[in-house]
């Protein structure tokens, strides 16, 4: 029964193991231009059912290793590999539900009627990339019904003052300022995912007058149907940040 146990434990792990490195190498791949990022999402999600498979081997080792004298061996290497193969096998999972509760979008904004417009940012997307007008009606309805508190934000300061604010904000979400341009009120940025390497588009309008600022924002991704929630998080967070810092 040892050697079962041995060979139950040695085999998950190695899996699980394996599995890690394949999730990993799928985004990465996608991340350098190794291949497309959808056989890297496709290996992703067929990653969570070895991942799944390698998890139940490792908990079976580690019942049978906890249940036995001087299996010390197989039940450190059982709980490694259960606790590498269920994290691997939540990231896809974690997706797929994220997924499933949001609508198909990935443009989102602060402004339904008068979405703020990129510029500097449009001359950057590539041909194959979302392109940079506005998904329309049909995607501010589904926006409204799944994210119904994103609003603009009117803060009790001076435009000038709004617009420094923005800017640093922004830069501590580690995003790559594209373009600001204070005339204007616009301030143009973009996120990099870890991982997969996906491109999303932020563009801040500011207008002011009296003391009064009122700030919008947009936030797009470059490729992909769903964006799993992330625009409008970011929308949040930035937002967030900026009132805590003119307040």
């Amino acid at each position: 029964m040892n050697k079962l146990t041995n060979t139950l434990s040695v085999l998950g792990l190695v899996v699980a193991v394996g599995c890690a490195l394949t999730a990993l190498g799928a985004g990465l791949g996608s991340r350098f231009g190794w291949w497309h990022y959808r056989a890297g999402l496709a290996t992703l999600a067929n990653v969570f059912w070895v991942a799944a498979g390698a998890a139940a081997v490792c908990a079976v080792a580690v019942v049978l290793a906890a249940t036995r004298a001087n299996a010390r061996r197989a039940l450190v290497m059982g709980i490694a590999g259960l606790a590498i193969a269920s994290v691997t096998a939540w990231v896809p999972y974690n997706l797929r539900m994220t997924a499933n509760a949001l609508p198909p979008i990935h443009d989102i904004t602060t402004d339904l009627a008068d979405p703020p417009k990129f510029v500097r940012v449009a001359t950057l997307r590539k041909s194959d990339d979302h392109p940079a007008a506005y998904d329309g009606p049909k995607v501010a309805e589904q926006q409204q019904k799944a994210y119904p508190d994103l609003a603009p934000l009117v803060l009790k300061a001076p435009r000038d003052k709004v617009f420094a604010a923005a800017q640093a904000a922004l830069a501590s979400m580690d995003l790559e300022l594209v373009e600001a341009d204070a005339a204007q009120g616009r301030i143009e940025a973009t996120a990099t995912s870890l991982l997969f390497g996906f491109k999303d588009d932020v563009v801040v309008r500011i207008a002011g007058d009296a003391g009064v600022t009122k700030v919008d924002v947009r936030s797009k991704s470059r490729v992909g149907r769903n964006d799993f929630g992330m625009n409008a998080k970011r929308i949040r967070a930035f937002l967030a940040k900026l009132k805590a810092a003119v307040d």
